[in-house]
């Protein structure tokens, strides 16, 4: 949809759903009509902020937290200042298309870099209620396909992979303690697709 300034923006999920449904994307971009849905869960959004943290306190480390160390190739990012900066919305990556003059925008939960290559992963925390199928990551691609393309944009080369780190509750124990499975999936990306999309 255009905004105040008559610039078209949109972001991954908003071109999730153009890949999902082109109609209830045309109603919600040209016409205000939003896909129907309940209310969005708080814990979630919770869960992602704590997330942060956790992972930002090993970052000042210099460390990997020990849930992902071994489990992917590279380190986290060091500049927590930039990160939160991609971190939000409003300050988030962008890709400007020169030809439409439309926005592409996302936030970031993390990234991940090879120093040695000058390469960059996209690394996106999920939590979910249930174990994964065979084709959960599937839903995801798209997202990662454009933040390697927000980044190659922004002359920060993106690896041609990405990352999904999966926290899923398995046990509640006594004083609110929650054990979690963590569970990382490392999928291929393609900025190129995401610009096809866009």
């Amino acid at each position: 949809m255009k905004s105040k300034d008559g610039i078209i923006r949109l972001s991954p999920s908003t071109l999730n759903l153009f890949l999902e449904c082109q109609k209830c994307f045309w109603l919600e971009q040209v016409q205000g009509v939003h896909r129907p849905r309940g209310v969005f869960p708080s814990l979630p959004g919770g869960m992602d902020t704590l997330i942060k943290k956790y992972f930002d306190g090993y970052r000042l480390q210099n460390k990997l937290p020990p849930e992902i160390d071994g489990k992917v190739d590279g380190v986290l990012m060091a500049d927590l200042d930039l990160l939160n900066k991609w971190r939000s919305w409003r300050t988030g990556l962008i890709y400007n298309d020169p030809a439409t003059g439309s926005v592409l925008s996302g936030a970031l939960d993390d990234l991940l870099t090879n120093p040695a290559k000058g390469l960059f992963m996209p690394f996106d925390y999920k939590t979910r209620g249930y174990d994964l199928k065979e084709d959960s990551s599937s839903y995801y691609q798209n997202q990662l396909n454009c933040y390697g393309l927000m980044l190659q944009a922004n002359g920060w080369p993106p690896a041609s992979f990405g990352y999904l780190c999966y926290y899923i509750p398995k046990e509640v124990k006594e004083h609110g303690q929650v054990r979690f499975e963590i569970t990382v999936k490392k999928l291929d990306i393609d900025p190129s697709t995401a610009k096809k999309v866009f």
